[in-house]
């Protein structure tokens, strides 16, 4: 069986968290260690039950907590050279801690759960998502990309649930008070999607199998829950309530897959 949560989703920090039998592995921790701790604890998910940490990109709401999590915790971080090397660049790797390069086009195994990272176009070094699976059910989890690519709309077809960024929306962004570059970087094509974009990909996928959709990674001075979520209705053709939503305080609680 595999289950996930979210303990935060937001330019304030992500993290979320898959499991299958005794293995536990986050996908990016960008919330400080202390915080990381206490919202495992939540889940009832002690910090020393961590297998490993999968790191998507270099940037802080990602990154800034992985190498403290895994000093204190003895937890292994997978992550791709260019994220590597960003993160040394910035003096955010911390010596001693077990490092397993990821290459955005080979599965690997994590324990119990079988990880297929993709790359995707992002402004960063060398960023990837990542779909999780026990053998049967997949999870794939897709926040910070610019562009909804063919490659994506093939990684994300025939999944069980998806964790889906609605970063902005458009109107909002481009009249709001971001400087002009602010405005370009995030709505460019390696910036993140919006509202439209993501119903768009959601509506090309195979979503035969989808039992859950949850829309993440949304703007808190761009965006609007209430937006996002009739957006990715749309696009199931389902009533608004059925769709999830990872917010910056509370994640979303367990789901199975």
């Amino acid at each position: 069986m595999l289950r996930f949560a979210s303990l935060a989703s937001g330019s304030g920090g992500n993290c979320l968290i898959a499991e299958v039998g005794n293995t536990r592995i986050l996908i990016d921790c960008g919330l400080k260690l202390t915080e990381t701790e206490r919202r495992l604890e939540r889940l009832g998910v002690a910090p020393a039950a961590i297998s490993g940490i999968l790191v998507t990109h270099e940037h802080g709401d990602h990154a800034c907590g992985v190498f403290d999590f895994a000093a204190a915790h003895g937890v292994a971080v997978y992550l791709t050279y260019g994220t590597l090397r960003a993160m040394r660049e910035e003096g955010k790797v911390t010596e001693g801690v077990r490092i397993v390069l990821v290459d955005g086009r080979q599965s690997l195994a994590v324990g119990d759960i079988q990880v297929h990272p993709f790359t995707v176009p992002h402004d960063a070094r060398e960023p990837v998502q990542y779909v999780l699976s026990d053998g049967a059910a997949k999870l794939g989890v897709v926040t910070d990309v610019g562009t909804a690519t063919t490659h994506l709309q093939q990684v994300l077809s025939g999944l069980d649930a998806l964790v889906l960024e609605c970063n902005y929306d458009r109107d909002m962004l481009w009249s709001g008070a971001y400087p002009k570059w602010l405005k370009e970087r995030i709505g460019g094509p390696f910036g993140h999607l919006d509202n439209r974009d993501s119903e768009r990909l959601l509506a090309g996928l195979d979503r035969s199998r989808l039992k859950h959709v949850i829309g993440a990674h949304l703007s808190q001075q761009n965006n609007r829950p209430a937006l996002a979520r009739a957006a990715l209705a749309r696009a199931m053709g389902c009533e608004e309530s059925w769709i999830g939503l990872a917010t910056q305080d509370e994640g979303f609680a367990w789901r199975e897959a």
